[in-house]
């Protein structure tokens, strides 16, 4: 993997992530394909819609065909029937907060399956060897993310052992890796502290990774407080590495992150909004499951590329919701992909002209309630 810093506006930045699979401009937005499918979405349209990368799930598909029938079809793009680059999380997350009975060790983490009850024992190196059988070319180190709030004490506990398994996880990527040119991201763990933070970030930077996640935000710390833990992590991250915000977020958090130089994003939010009836637009947020709608002839909105935005009215989009349609879920999770994309584009072009301060200010002066603001 190769990273290729091209421009900057401040603390913004504007590159190319090289991959055996293909390149990936930044500032970019991950879809998450959780089971190998970005749910309501045909491969083929999330390429379109600009993605040049997707994110799969190590504990899902660990679970579920399991990563030695992945392999054995080929891999996670062909088994999915995508063409472009894959970035894997290690699956840590999803063990603590949806397994059964897990237990955590030295050694890693030992589970119940939440869809069977079966054991299963997630360690580093097994993280790290599924995350090779799927293909990916991006994989991440097993770490745990810290609970919040944490004392202190605690952040700094877990912070040393995620620090820990992110060195069996790099000797482990070494083995298995094997010269392909893939890459592998380290995790800076600490909580919202500074020092730990800190701390972790130098320790990672020692260990050596072709990328560096933020892991450990978006977990009920709010908006504020997690540009306030970016201001002084970001900045203890190397500048010549690829950095990654982890499960973020909302189009607030983009492209303030993007202010303060995230390069990559991932989160469930556009795909799980839109099989709720919410609708991401330049003019916010729209809950076509509001009454409101029912007799609006309105598009979501008329000047938006997407069909989805463009071409269906809200009454209609209100009644598909109303009736349990298949249709309503998946018009509205291309329009948020849609819009997600468009974002980091424009965001994209905003730092190639030195123009991101204007950018953001327009962004903040169109986002006001879609649900009752009249389209122009």
């Amino acid at each position: 993997m190769k990273f290729e810093l091209q421009n900057t506006d401040s603390r913004a930045r504007r590159g190319r992530i090289d991959t055996p699979r293909g390149s990936v401009q930044t500032p970019a937005f991950m879809p998450v394909g959780t089971a190998g499918t970005v749910k309501a979405m045909y491969p083929t349209q999330v390429r379109d819609l600009g993605t040049d990368i997707v994110l799969g799930n190590t504990y899902h598909l660990m679970l579920r065909p399991g990563a030695e029938e992945v392999a054995a079809l080929g891999g996670l793009q062909n088994f999915m029937q995508w063409d472009g680059p894959i970035l894997t999380d290690s699956g840590g997350f999803q063990v603590m907060s949806l397994a059964k009975l897990a237990k955590m060790s030295e050694e890693g983490v030992r589970f119940q399956s939440h869809i069977d009850g079966s054991e299963h024992m997630l360690t580093p190196e097994r993280s790290i060897e599924i995350q090779t059988l799927l293909g990916a070319n991006i994989r991440v180190v097993l770490d745990e993310c810290t609970s919040f709030p944490a004392t202190h004490e605690v952040a700094q506990t877990s912070m040393h052992l995620s620090t820990r398994w992110a060195a069996r996880s790099k000797s482990a990527f070494e083995k298995f890796d094997a010269g392909q040119g893939d890459a592998l991201f380290g995790i800076v763990q600490g909580g919202v502290y500074e020092d730990l933070r800190h701390e972790s970030a130098g320790a990672l930077i020692d260990i050596g990774f072709d990328g560096y996640a933020v892991g450990g935000l978006a977990v009920g710390e709010g908006h504020e407080e997690m540009l306030r833990v970016l201001d002084f992590t970001v900045p203890a991250l190397p500048h010549d590495a690829p950095r990654y915000l982890m499960g973020v977020g909302t189009p607030h958090d983009l492209v303030h992150a993007v202010a303060r130089g995230i390069d990559m994003f991932d989160c469930v939010m556009p795909t799980r909004a839109g099989r709720h009836g919410l609708a991401y637009t330049r003019r916010g947020k729209v809950n076509l499951r509001n009454a409101r709608h029912a007799h609006d002839p309105r598009p979501l909105d008329e000047e938006s590329a997407c069909p989805a935005a463009r071409q269906y009215s809200r009454a209609y989009l209100h009644h598909l919701f109303k009736c349990n349609e298949y249709l309503g879920p998946m018009l509205l999770s291309w329009n948020n992909l849609h819009y997600y994309q468009t974002l980091m584009a424009g965001l994209r072009a905003a730092i190639e002209a030195g123009r991101l301060g204007a950018f953001i200010a327009d962004f903040e002066r169109q986002q006001t309630d879609g649900d009752i603001m009249p389209l122009d």
